[in-house]
């Protein structure tokens, strides 16, 4: 049901502004009128006849099933995030690379081709680099910023391109509607993770991708607490290719995730302009601070795709890159000797977290591919938080002291 069903008046929502639709838009409520969306945590639902359940099952009656076919809680989410995204539907999936590999696994067959980003997250990077091959798929990787690139890649028909703007981890920001153009004229599908810029900042449906991905763990529920994903696109391509794939396969969100993440949806523009806030002043502390080497940061003129960045993104994000001297143990004794931003692979968080992405989430793809990506041993991803910017600051100033004395004692 939609707000007008449910309050009895006209729906309104579309005059509404993104924060008023994060509370209110696509609510429906039980009998019990309950302010805060109920909690359906339910695995089965019962019918009123076996009647009933055999149409359900034809499809000539409309009935939960089963949890992993459909739930009211995780549907109110799947509501909640098409509207937030301008998308007409969305697949809420158990995490985040569940919504990458379904939306990619539903769509592709033996003897599809497949374009992809180098710049990619580890576990993306071994679906396009050693799952999707090992099924009859051919992969093909390109420099994301080279548009010559992409155009070479793309004269021969392609099922698909995946890529993510900004990239994890070293925050590429790529022309979305140039790549689109072209993967379109190739026969492709535009496949976007968008979880570093979040679903505030950027809206790549709007700048020619046919398919958003997320992972909901990381900005969206934004506190360290769930896992989640979301796939967004058509009707059409949601209800015929990817709920048939996910449905199947048992690629679903719990009711629980998915309520946590509706509250965490009430907050979310507020976390990630204060997040982006941080990011912006941190990102500038660093790029004046004694070792270290680079910063890369979207909002900042001296990154390299600042311009895509700033045309096609609202914000800039709650991410930042950057590199210290030393390599390996530089990074190290930098990371210990933090004590306010905890040590985490994770991204997005309330909570300030930062990790060394040669030895984390890129170990696995190797020292050449990292290197081919600006993957130094002395990078470093931090996602900044809500914590009060000064003590992030004397935080990273601990880093940076510990570099002096790594320095020293080398």
């Amino acid at each position: 049901m939609s707000t007008s069903d449910t309050n009895g008046s006209p729906d309104v929502s579309q005059e509404w502004r993104e924060a008023t639709r994060l509370l209110h838009a696509n609510v429906e409520r039980s009998p019990y009128g309950e302010t805060s969306e109920a909690l359906f945590l339910t695995s089965g639902f019962a019918y009123d006849s076996a009647e009933q359940a055999a149409a359900t099952f034809t499809g000539d009656a409309v009935h939960y099933q089963y949890s992993r076919f459909g739930n009211p809680t995780v549907d109110a989410l799947q509501r909640r995030l098409a509207d937030l995204e301008g998308a007409e539907a969305c697949i809420a999936t158990s995490t985040g690379m569940g919504a990458v590999s379904s939306a990619l696994l539903a769509h592709v067959k033996a003897g599809d081709r497949v374009v992809a980003s180098r710049a990619l997250f580890g576990s993306c990077h071994w679906i396009i680099a050693s799952l999707l091959p090992k099924y009859g798929v051919e992969t093909v990787f390109v420099d994301g910023g080279d548009l010559d690139a992409w155009s070479e890649a793309l004269r021969q028909p392609t099922a698909a391109v995946l890529l993510e703007s900004p990239s994890n981890p070293m925050l590429d920001v790529l022309d979305l509607r140039a790549i689109a153009e072209r993967a379109h004229a190739a026969g492709a599908i535009v496949i976007v993770d968008n979880a570093f810029a979040s679903p505030v900042y950027q809206k790549p449906l709007t700048l020619g991708a046919d398919v958003v991905v997320y992972s909901c763990t990381k900005h969206i529920d934004g506190q360290g607490r769930v896992l989640g994903g979301a796939i967004l696109g058509s009707k059409q391509w949601i209800e015929e290719v990817v709920q048939p794939f996910t449905r199947n396969t048992g690629n679903a969100l719990s009711p629980f995730n998915a309520w946590v993440m509706l509250k965490s949806l009430e907050t979310l523009r507020l976390r990630v302009d204060a997040m982006t806030r941080n990011a912006a002043i941190v990102a500038d502390w660093l790029a004046s601070a004694p070792g270290v080497v680079s910063v890369r940061y979207p909002g900042r003129k001296d990154h390299p795709q600042h311009e895509i960045a700033a045309r096609q993104m609202t914000g800039f994000g709650s991410l930042v890159a950057f590199e210290v001297a030393g390599g390996t143990a530089g990074a190290f004794a930098f990371l210990n000797a933090l004590r306010v931003v905890l040590i985490s692979n994770n991204l997005g968080d309330a909570r300030s977290l930062a990790t060394h992405p040669a030895t984390t989430t890129h170990m696995k793809i190797g020292a050449e591919e990292r290197a081919r990506l600006g993957i130094s041993d002395g990078a470093i991803r931090l996602s900044v938080g809500l914590e009060d910017a000064d003590d992030l600051i004397a935080d990273l100033e601990r880093g940076v002291a510990a570099l002096g004395q790594a320095s020293h004692t080398a």
